[in-house]
């Protein structure tokens, strides 16, 4: 009998006076977890399209930098009278990017190129006197597949390249000697 008891007693405790969840209460429950999975989705959606943006800009610097010692280990090119020193552009470029200069007019132009610099007037010189600047401008292709401007900074020189986004400013003095 007394196990008889013990289980009608643990029956008992088991039994409760509740009557479960009403309609409104799961409702709500539901609602609150509807936006908490809003939350975090959006949340994960911002942090992937950072990394991407991260990578892009991280991807153009390496390639600015990259671009940079390909030149310096391809030695000075002096620039003919009032024109501008063409300079090799390294291989490997990944797809979707690609790597232009400026030239001496400030305009965006597809080699890389060398202009001739007087330093003590900050423009461009018309006689290439062992001084260039070297400017390169990475782009990557959008959604749209066209060429946007990524890791930038505005170009504060108001003689040159005005309004021009330059990623990497380079100057070559001789063959030895490098600023």
């Amino acid at each position: 009998m007394k196990k008889l008891r013990l289980n009608n007693k643990v029956r008992k405790a088991f039994q409760s006076r509740a009557r479960g969840f009403t309609m409104v209460e799961i409702v709500i429950a539901i609602a609150l977890i509807g936006v908490i999975a809003v939350a975090i989705l959006s949340a994960l959606s911002t942090a992937s399209m950072t990394l991407i943006i991260a990578d892009e800009r991280a991807t153009a610097e390496s390639l600015a930098r990259s671009q940079m010692e390909y030149i310096k280990n391809h030695g000075y090119k002096p620039a003919l009278e009032g024109g501008e020193a063409i300079y090799p552009e390294i291989e490997g470029i990944p797809d979707g990017y690609a790597i232009w200069s400026v030239n001496r007019d400030g305009e965006i132009v597809g080699d890389v190129i060398g202009v001739p610099w007087a330093s003590n007037v900050g423009k461009p010189a018309d006689v290439d006197e062992g001084i260039q600047k070297i400017a390169l401008v990475i782009t990557h292709k959008d959604k749209e597949n066209q060429d946007k401007v990524i890791y930038t900074f505005i170009n504060d020189n108001p003689d040159w390249a005005d309004g021009v986004k330059i990623t990497l400013e380079g100057y070559k003095r001789g063959a030895e000697e490098e600023v």
